[in-house]
């Protein structure tokens, strides 16, 4: 007995220190963090909604729109299109669900923008959700282009987008900033605060520097508090063409969200 139990004890603290990856969620990878998570609450000031940051990351599978109505996504495709890509919101958590579909929502549940389920883990999916955009890369031929992120609380102007390479700010626009990487690769962030970006066009920047803070700007009317991010790159679509298109930007996503709560963005 005596040898059986501290056997038992070292088993017991070996597991709890151990990282795990399980299947949950209707199959959302589930990745325990450990010391890297962000423990405590965020409380919004404007909204009164109390976000838990320290949530364990969770992600549904790319391709799989939720909820169902909100088109048909492109499955199968686990690609990290940009290996090295830096998050584009400077600090974890963030959220990536749909706007349109969503809680508020033109075509979603009724309630406001700012409702605390748009603020939790699991991510989903949302680049060929239905929109009126030519897209080669979904299945319908039209998409969304890019996937909007909801930064840690429902607050505009507050939490920074940053560059996700190096590279030269090509285009800056009355609420987007489009960003040309080293790679070649066109980043475009949308709905920044005008007044709070501090880059010039024809500036050159690195990655992880800040560009402007995330806001419902679009220009004359409204959204929601987010940030819309694409990325344009040269991929193979099938039968030897080639062409610059908006890639399946999620999993790239997924990855670069991983490192930034690891500490490694």
């Amino acid at each position: 007995m005596r040898k059986v139990l501290p056997f038992f004890i070292l088993l017991l603290l070996s597991g709890c220190a151990t990282k795990t990856v399980v299947p949950e969620n209707g199959g959302a990878e589930h990745i325990e963090v450990g010391d890297d998570s962000f423990g405590g609450e965020v409380q919004d000031s404007q909204n009164g909604i109390i976000v838990d940051k320290g949530a364990k990351f969770s992600s549904t599978p790319a391709g799989v729109l939720y909820p169902s109505k909100s088109g048909k996504g492109r499955a199968n495709d686990n690609t990290i299109y940009i290996p090295s890509m830096r998050f584009p919101i400077e600090k974890a958590p963030a959220y990536i669900n749909s706007q349109v579909y969503g809680v508020g929502g033109i075509n979603g549940e009724k309630g406001k923008s700012c409702d605390k389920k748009n603020y939790q883990y699991p991510w989903h999916d949302n680049f060929c959700e239905t929109r009126t955009w030519g897209m080669p890369m979904c299945p319908s031929g039209k998409g969304h282009q890019g996937v909007d992120v909801r930064p840690m609380s429902c607050e505009k102007a507050k939490y920074w987008a940053v560059a996700t390479e190096n590279g030269i700010i090509s285009y800056i626009g009355s609420y987007t900033v489009s960003l040309r990487g080293d790679s070649g690769r066109i980043y475009r962030y949308m709905h920044l605060d005008s007044p709070s970006v501090i880059v010039k066009e024809g500036a050159k920047v690195k990655r992880g520097e800040r560009i402007g803070l995330v806001s419902d700007n679009m220009g004359g009317t409204k959204t929601s508090i987010h940030l819309h991010f694409d990325v344009q790159q040269t991929v193979n679509l099938g039968n030897g063409v080639s062409k610059k298109v908006f890639v399946q930007i999620y999993t790239s996503m997924v990855d670069a969200y991983k490192r930034l709560l690891n500490g490694r963005p």
